[in-house]
């Protein structure tokens, strides 16, 4: 088995649907990937909507698990220790693929046999028009958008991917752990930063992100996704989560993190300036509700 595609998944049976219906016709030889869907407690229609497609398609290794620990990363810990690949290829449950997507990803593997983790674009698709207070600083942040160019590279260190649109070696969870089981989503809530904890381990030990350009992943992006209320559920959990981080690290990385917000304030207020000089005040006035939002969750 070379690639396993996990899927994590709590009360989203419409569009985990749709992401299903993406895998299920890869052009990826079948006997060489499984799908490993992890049910993290959906209360939905979510166990039977995977049983019909393993019914409706039995040439195709598609397997079911229910994780009775809540939270994404126990989800996710449990569908690495499932998982049969040599790889383990991350999508959620609200994104899509091309059909070659599988394909794509094989073959650079087979052509650069040295990568252990890789990052994929993420091009954000709209259920409904974007409003204007969406920056290309908040863009991220809302929909996970991802974009390196258009050539096979090393990203930097601080261009880490979010593990929704990340295939790793399943090596790395043997050698460095997996996720924090302290941190991410539970249910409803909108925590995170387990996604940072983990790839920042894997950066101090060594490890080399790719970005693979031919394999993108649609995110599906609601309406609301796109309101008031979520940015600020969103914004100040990224304060919380960084909290719980860096303290779970040290006093001294939790001090760091502190004094960098500070410097973020800085360059939050001279974008502030230049979107209010060229009178777009909506997206200078969402960063700094960002930046103060952080700062409380933060502290």
């Amino acid at each position: 088995m070379n690639l396993s595609v996990v899927v994590c998944t709590y009360n989203r049976e419409k569009p985990l649907s749709e992401t299903l219906s993406s895998l299920v016709v890869q052009t990826y030889t079948p006997e060489d990937f499984e799908i490993v869907v992890v049910d993290n407690n959906s209360p939905d229609q979510t166990a039977e909507v995977v049983q019909n497609f393993i019914n409706q398609h039995p040439h195709l290794n598609i397997r079911y698990f229910k994780e009775s620990q809540q939270g994404i990363s126990h989800a996710r810990n449990r569908g690495v220790n499932e998982a049969q690949g040599t790889f383990i290829v991350f999508m959620d449950d609200d994104e899509t693929v091309d059909a070659d997507f599988l394909q794509n990803l094989a073959t650079f593997f087979h052509d650069y046999p040295q990568a252990e983790l890789v990052s994929e674009p993420v091009v954000p698709v709209f259920e409904t028009t974007p409003p204007d207070w969406l920056s290309p600083y908040t863009m991220r942040l809302i929909t996970g958008a991802y974009n390196k160019g258009k050539a096979i590279k090393i990203v930097g260190k601080k261009d880490y991917p979010g593990t929704g649109h990340a295939t790793f070696r399943t090596e790395l969870f043997h050698r460095y752990g997996g996720f924090n089981p302290n941190l991410g989503r539970k249910g409803n809530s909108v925590m995170g930063a387990e996604d940072k904890d983990f790839f920042f381990r894997l950066i101090q030990n060594g490890i080399q992100c790719y970005y693979v350009p031919d394999a993108p992943i649609y995110h599906h992006i609601p309406a609301d996704k796109l309101t008031e209320d979520f940015f600020n559920r969103i914004s100040l959990a990224v304060g919380k989560s960084e909290r719980i981080r860096t303290l779970s690290l040290s006093q001294s990385a939790y001090y760091k993190r502190i004094f960098s917000e500070l410097i973020k304030w800085g360059a939050s207020l001279v974008l502030f300036v230049y979107y209010l000089l060229r009178f777009q005040y909506s997206k200078g006035e969402k960063l700094l509700r960002f930046r103060w939002n952080v700062s409380r969750g933060l502290l």
